[in-house]
């Protein structure tokens, strides 16, 4: 006797729908890898009063990293109804070396523009005292906890419900907003942020389809802005291996802010991001919104 309670044979139960909807699993998701985040913080919560800073910040950072790329790797990746690894070890090193090329590269081009403008002028041999911090905060924290954030976690989701051009734009205005409150930040800079960052990183995962290559270009492009060219990183100041100064209009220089919130790094990133969204619908990378796709 077949119970009429009883789901269709091949047909999921009601509870596991739920729980694999791409809404479900991205708030799931998000709360890994806070918890991730918050852990990390809670753990080593008196570090900072028991050694020097520079060890702190790097220990810190280090095992923030470590939780969040965990998390992601073998928890969030089997989440939802199609399974995804952000993290797969085969394109790590060459997806990850290309974005630290590409990232590095765009700002110094940024930066030569700039200084044939005349709003760029290096003044002498910075101490470079920040390295650390350059290379833990604003290189692996921000690359990889960022972009797991960010495009790992929002993006994927987003992409499932409504397709490849609402997560592009959802998580671009995102991306800037989360910067309109750091320091020099104008309204601005965060949409200069949104379309540059947003844009160029989006497409870094549409094209390749894991995180690595995105990684990769957030971090050298970061790590080249601060340490490398001494540029505040979007609103921070940097002691880097030079001492630079930008100077001239905000509009050509980015004020205090830095090259991000200029029309030189705007066009400069904006341009390399729509160079790979055109790489990513070319590949056939283009996913459309839940309620145009088959059933089945």
């Amino acid at each position: 006797m077949i119970d009429p309670a009883a789901p269709a044979p091949g047909k999921p139960p009601l509870w596991r729908k739920v729980w694999e909807f791409p809404l479900v699993a991205m708030i799931v998701s998000l709360g890994l890898v806070m918890a991730a985040i918050m852990g990390s913080g809670w753990l080593f919560s008196d570090l900072p009063k028991r050694m020097d800073k520079v060890s702190a910040i790097a220990i810190q950072g280090t095992v923030a990293t470590l939780l969040v790329v965990l998390v992601m790797k073998y928890l969030v990746s089997r989440l939802g109804r199609y399974k995804h690894d952000d993290f797969p070890l085969a394109p790590a090193l060459m997806d990850w070396t290309r974005g630290l090329v590409i990232g590095s590269g765009l700002m110094a081009l940024a930066v030569g523009i700039a200084a044939l403008l005349g709003v760029y002028r290096i003044t002498g041999w910075g101490t470079g005292r920040d390295l650390v911090m350059v290379l833990f905060s604003a290189g692996l924290v921000a690359g990889f906890v960022e972009e797991s954030l960010f495009r790992g976690v929002l993006f994927r989701w987003i992409e499932e419900m409504l397709g490849s051009w609402g997560a592009l734009a959802i998580t671009s205005f995102l991306f800037g907003f989360a910067h309109f409150f750091n320091d020099h930040a104008t309204v601005f800079s965060s949409v200069a942020i949104a379309l540059e960052a947003g844009i160029m990183l989006g497409a870094c995962y549409m094209l390749t389809r894991s995180l690595w290559l995105a990684v990769g270009l957030h971090m050298g492009w970061n790590v080249t802005q601060g340490f490398v060219f001494a540029v505040p990183v979007s609103g921070h100041p940097v002691e880097g291996m030079v001492r630079a100064e930008l100077t001239g209009h905000p509009l050509l220089s980015g004020g205090a802010f830095g090259l991000e919130a200029s029309v030189i790094g705007l066009g400069v990133a904006t341009a390399a991001g729509l160079w790979l969204l055109r790489r990513a619908i070319a590949s056939g990378q283009l996913r459309p919104p839940m309620w145009a796709r088959p059933k089945g």
